[in-house]
């Protein structure tokens, strides 16, 4: 596996190759796609997380395979990931999540739900008094990362973690004018490792869905 920095080069902004994806939400998105593809066959076998450096777009991705800037718009640093993880280990993290609940209804359909919204609505029918968003944030967003943790080889305190930064986002997809919809939720804090061996699993494909869109990658360092 690899873990690569990939930051917009300084001159990218003098080149129509970058500029050429740009436009939309789903147009940045898939100029991380670009960095890892080597036909129109290869399915995904990277995780990345989308930020800014000095106002520039900047990518965090943990990967197979090594990424390649065909482009020359990006300044990218891989090196090889291979983390050594040991039980009880404290350490800090950083997770950008889509937080979603699925159910199925009478008719054995599934749906998929936005936890903060779902408890607004749990909420709202037993009529008791909205909290204040923040405070629906970080209890929802705390619930689905701690029910994930067994599954993922971690757990979690109240406390020690913050849930924030809540955003719904929407884009269409080029193909079909497909519209996607999806939320996200900033977690920072300290987690403990369970297992060692489904927490580096964790590491390299990803906590929760729409790691296609930039969710999931899970980042780390010793715990203070």
């Amino acid at each position: 596996m690899f873990f690569s920095r990939v930051k917009l080069r300084s001159d990218a902004a003098d080149k129509s190759e970058f500029w050429n994806h740009i436009g939309g939400s789903y147009k940045l998105h898939s100029l991380v796609w670009d960095l890892f593809t080597d036909g129109p066959e290869r399915s995904r076998d990277f995780i990345y997380r989308q930020d800014l450096v000095e106002g520039l777009p900047a990518f965090y991705c943990v990967s197979l395979r090594a990424p390649n800037d065909r482009n020359g718009v990006w300044q990218v640093e891989t090196k090889p990931y291979a983390p050594v993880i040991r039980k009880d280990q404290r350490l800090s993290f950083m997770l950008r999540a889509n937080p979603i609940r699925t159910k199925r209804d009478d008719q054995h359909k599934q749906h998929r739900h936005d936890v903060v919204m779902e408890a607004k609505t749990l909420l709202k029918q037993r009529r008791e008094d909205l909290p204040m968003e923040p405070e629906i944030i970080q209890q929802a967003g705390f619930v689905w990362l701690a029910t994930r943790g067994e599954a993922h080889g971690y757990a979690i305190r109240e406390g020690e973690v913050r849930a924030d930064g809540y955003a719904q986002l929407r884009f269409t997809k080029p193909k079909g004018k497909h519209e996607v919809s999806l939320s996200t939720i900033e977690f920072t804090g300290l987690l403990t490792v369970t297992d060692p061996a489904l927490f580096v699993e964790t590491l390299y494909r990803g906590l929760g869905p729409a790691k296609g869109f930039g969710c999931g990658l899970v980042m780390v360092r010793p715990g203070r």
